[in-house]
């Protein structure tokens, strides 16, 4: 059983405010008054033990498979973005028609229950935490029972429905990544309140940063809505797009982020919405949003290497999921799947976020392992799990 140096520090530090509460609720009680110092040093003992074994989040649960050289720790991974890593930021969030935080939503998480990740179990930030041994699920930022020792190894600060365009958010009504930033720094700040100045930088500068967004620029701000189209073309807008995204990797920098993977923009044309709305009646992927998202990210690989060449002791690095994801898509037996083409939420071609629900008549697929998407715009658990193993695969080196 592993126990996290890092969570023993940070649950000792408010020790007195545990210690008091459970005074109040009685928990000293049990002890004899005449073995009082002796009680409270073996309290104080069990007290830390029983706070790392309940945490919800913790690392005793994750067991590492990213082996590390001694010298190097990763000590928490931090998310920001869109649906792909949010793992509940929105469900307080009655604005917004991206939420996800009901059934059928998470039936394949532990325990069952829907806690705002847009998939039928875990996303990719999970298995990216639990691959470094961090802990079992990543927690939301706004996840009103986050625990400090939840603060220490790291949270998603992702909204579901974001872009790097400003305006994708607005349409969605939900956390912009200019908002994203301000609640990293609130959350840098709750870190100096815990553990003081020198250990939280040195936990900003060798966390892992993940940054995931451009999707909802490309399918709903541009080509869905045609907002964005009215004033620019392809070309121009993914410059535009580009710049937002340079300057956002930037100030996530100037915060004292180091390590810090950008992922690509993955084949929209292909997701089953867009097949559904953009890809005729044969719903073939949409060849002009696929062209979008690859001449986006042959600028953004560009951009982060240039980025991570000009900002000293950075580790600024470009992921590319677009082709993983593709591949499972064209190739679906060579994985295991069986659909690529329909989720498994509803008839598959159209349910996401509140359309795909208990009460929609066509109900869930028998077996979800079967198919690369959960509703019509998320992949899978299983889909999720194989693009991250690539991506650790593939990547890991590039931070160390």
């Amino acid at each position: 059983m592993l126990i996290s140096f890092r969570s023993f520090i940070f649950v000792y530090l408010p020790l007195g405010d545990i210690v008091q509460m459970h005074a109040v609720a009685g928990g000293l009680g049990l002890f004899s008054p005449k073995l009082a110092r002796l009680q409270m040093q073996s309290y104080v003992i069990f007290v830390i033990f029983f706070c790392n074994i309940i945490s919800k989040n913790n690392v005793i649960e994750a067991a590492a498979t990213v082996k590390l050289p001694k010298n190097v720790t990763v000590p928490a991974v931090i998310a920001f973005g869109d649906s792909i890593v949010d793992t509940g930021n929105n469900n307080e969030n009655f604005k917004t028609f991206a939420r996800c935080n009901f059934l059928p939503y998470g039936k394949d998480l532990k325990g069952g229950m829907p806690t705002g990740r847009y998939s039928n179990g875990k996303v990719p930030t999970d298995f990216i935490v639990e691959a470094f041994g961090i802990k079992e699920l990543l927690p939301a930022y706004l996840d009103p029972t986050l625990q400090p020792n939840d603060l220490l190894t790291g949270v998603v600060i992702a909204a579901g429905g974001a872009g790097y365009d400003p305006l994708t958010a607005k349409l969605a009504a939900v956390a912009s990544l200019s908002d994203q930033l301000k609640q990293f720094k609130e959350y840098i700040e709750k870190l100096k309140g815990i553990v003081g100045e020198e250990k939280t930088n040195f936990i900003i500068q060798n966390s892992l940063i993940l940054v995931v967004a451009g999707s909802n620029d490309i399918s709903n701000t541009y080509f869905l809505s045609g907002v964005r189209e009215l004033e620019y073309d392809v070309p121009s807008y993914t410059d535009f797009m580009l710049k937002y995204a340079s300057d956002f990797i930037k100030d996530l920098y100037g915060l004292g982020a180091r390590r810090i993977g950008v992922l690509s923009a993955p084949p929209i044309g292909c997701v089953p919405s867009q097949r559904t709305v953009k890809g005729g009646i044969r719903r073939d992927c949409d060849e002009k949003q696929n062209q979008a998202s690859q001449l986006f990210n042959s600028k953004l690989s560009v951009e982060m290497d240039h980025l991570n060449k000009n900002l000293p002791n950075s580790r600024v690095v470009y992921i590319d999921i677009y082709n993983s994801l593709l591949d499972l898509i064209i190739n679906p037996a060579k994985y295991g799947f069986e659909v690529a083409n329909k989720g498994c939420c509803g008839t598959g071609t159209i349910e996401v976020t509140k359309l795909c629900n208990q009460l929609q008549p066509a109900g869930v697929c028998i077996d979800d392992s079967k198919y690369v998407f959960w509703d019509s715009y998320h992949p899978t658990e299983r889909a999720y799990k194989i693009i991250v193993k690539q991506i650790l695969d593939n990547y890991t080196s590039h931070f160390i």
